[in-house]
C-alpha cells in the first residue's frame, strides 16, 4: 500500500514558522509545499530555505490542490481571518498557540470548523512529551490519590530587544497579553489538562522590567479546581537570567515535578515496578525551552502534533488538542486577566 503524501502550507515568516518547517522536513510523508506572508521579501525567504513556494496571496496558496494542511503561525490576535479562510478551503488547520485571544473568535473557529467537517488543532506541543503521557497516565490511574496542589512556574526573561523586534508584541490587540498569554499558556494548557477544569482564579500582575510594552511582564494566579484542589501560576518575562518552567502535581499519595520535558520527581505511596525507570526514562533536555531565547526550542514536540494531525486525517479520527480544548486555556487566561483587572475573584 502505498503510502499518502501530505503537503502543507504555511502562513507567516517569522521564527515559529521555521520551526514548522523543520519538523515537517522530518516527517517522511509530509513537505512543505507553500507558504504566505504579508512580507513577500520574508516569504521569498522562507521558500528559498525551505524549498517551496512563496505566494503573492493567501487566496492564490489556499487554491492549491495539493496543500491538505495549513500552519497558522501568524501573530496571537489574527489567526481567525487566516483560519476562517483555510477552512473554508477544505483545508485541515494546525494553529499556533493561543487559538485566538478572544472566545468569541474562538468560537467562530470551532464553529466554521464543525460546519466545514476538518479538523483544528491547537499547537501545544509539550503534551507530546514522555513526561506529559507518563503523567497524565499516572493522574488517569489515580495514582495521586486525592489532588492537593497543582502549580506552574514559568520564569523566563525576554530582553528589551525582543519586544521591539515586532511591533505586534506586547499589544493586547495583536500578542493577546504579556508572560500568561504569550509564554505561560503551554504550562496553562499543561495544567487544566492534568488537574481538570478551573472553577475560579484570584490574580494580580505587574509591569516591572519592560516599561515601554502595553501587557504585564509579570503575573501571579491563584487557582481553585473544580475537583477541590488549589493550584498557582507564576508567570515572568522580567526576571534575570529565568529558569525552566516547571509543572508541580501533588495528591494525598503522590508526588510529580516536571522540569521542562523532564521528570525530576516522581514519588508515590504505592510504588509499582516502573517507577524506578520513569525518570531515567524522561531526563534529558537538549535546549533550554525558551528561558532567555525564544529561538532555543526543541522542533520535536511539534512534529510529534503534526504527525498526530495526519494520522487525525488518515484515519478519520480526533486530534489530541482540537480546538476545544484549545479554547479551555484561552478561557482561563482570560479569567485571570479579569481578575488582575478588577481585583475581584472571577468564576469561570
Amino acid at each position: 500500500m502505498v503510502q499518502r503524501h501530505f503537503g502543507i502550507g504555511i502562513i507567516g515568516a517569522g521564527l515559529i514558522s521555521h520551526v514548522h518547517a523543520l519538523a515537517i522536513d522530518h516527517i517522511a510523508n509530509a513537505s512543505v509545499k507553500g507558504v504566505f506572508n504579508i512580507n513577500k521579501e520574508k516569504a521569498d525567504t522562507f521558500a528559498l530555505k525551505h524549498h517551496c513556494i512563496a505566494y503573492d496571496t493567501l487566496d492564490e496558496m489556499l487554491v492549491q490542490p495539493e496543500i491538505d494542511i495549513v500552519c497558522i503561525c501568524t501573530p496571537s490576535g489574527i489567526h481567525l481571518d487566516p483560519a476562517i479562510k483555510s477552512i473554508e478551503a477544505g483545508k485541515h488547520c494546525l494553529i499556533e498557540k493561543p487559538l485566538e485571544v478572544t472566545l468569541e473568535k474562538c468560537d467562530e473557529i470551532i464553529e466554521a470548523a464543525k460546519k466545514k467537517g476538518v479538523k483544528v488543532g491547537v499547537i501545544f506541543p509539550s503534551r507530546f512529551y514522555e513526561s506529559s503521557r507518563q503523567l497524565k497516565h499516572a493522574i488517569e490511574e489515580k495514582r495521586f490519590g486525592d489532588m492537593v496542589l497543582g502549580d506552574a512556574y514559568v520564569k523566563w526573561y525576554r530582553s528589551p530587544e525582543y519586544y521591539a523586534s515586532a511591533a505586534w508584541r506586547g499589544t493586547w490587540a495583536l500578542d493577546g497579553g504579556g508572560a500568561m498569554m504569550n509564554q505561560g499558556i503551554h504550562s496553562v494548557d499543561l495544567l487544566q489538562w492534568y488537574m481538570g477544569p478551573v472553577e475560579s482564579v484570584q490574580a494580580f500582575a505587574a509591569n516591572t522590567r519592560h516599561k515601554g510594552i502595553e501587557v504585564e511582564d509579570t503575573i501571579v494566579a491563584v487557582l481553585k479546581f473544580a475537583n477541590g484542589a488549589l493550584g498557582n501560576i507564576e508567570c515572568s518575562t522580567a526576571v534575570f537570567p529565568g529558569s525552566l518552567k516547571q509543572i508541580e502535581i501533588m495528591g494525598t499519595e503522590g508526588t510529580a515535578v516536571q522540569e521542562e520535558s523532564s521528570l525530576i520527581k516522581w514519588e508515590f505511596q504505592h510504588k509499582i515496578d516502573s517507577d524506578q525507570f520513569v525518570v531515567a526514562k524522561t531526563t534529558g533536555n537538549a535546549a533550554q525551552g525558551g528561558v532567555a531565547n525564544p529561538a532555543d526550542i526543541s522542533f520535536i514536540g511539534h512534529q510529534k502534533q503534526i504527525e498526530d494531525m495526519i494520522h487525525a486525517i488518515e484515519t478519520d479520527g480526533e486530534v489530541l488538542i482540537d480546538a476545544i480544548e484549545g479554547r479551555k486555556s484561552v478561557e482561563i487566561v482570560l479569567a485571570i486577566y479579569e481578575s488582575a483587572k478588577t481585583g475581584r475573584l472571577v468564576k469561570l
